[in-house]
């Protein structure tokens, strides 16, 4: 779980962050559209991320398993 939460706050902030200074560039407001970005993309991450790891290591773990 604490693996999810610590995925998800890089995640939300590097994305938050590309996306904003893509869409709206370095002007007036950045940091407080960045941080709306970021707390909503934290908060929507963080029951995906711990819902999609575990059936991604199952997916992983089939598909990389040595035959003995």
């Amino acid at each position: 779980m604490l693996f999810a939460v610590f995925m998800t706050l890089a995640m939300s902030f590097s994305m938050a962050f590309t996306m904003t200074a893509i869409m709206t560039g370095f002007t007036s407001g950045f940091f407080e559209r960045f941080l709306g970005g970021f707390v909503i993309g934290f908060v929507v991450g963080v029951p995906t991320s711990l819902l999609v790891i575990p059936i991604v290591r199952r997916i992983v773990d089939k598909m990389t398993v040595e035959e003995t």
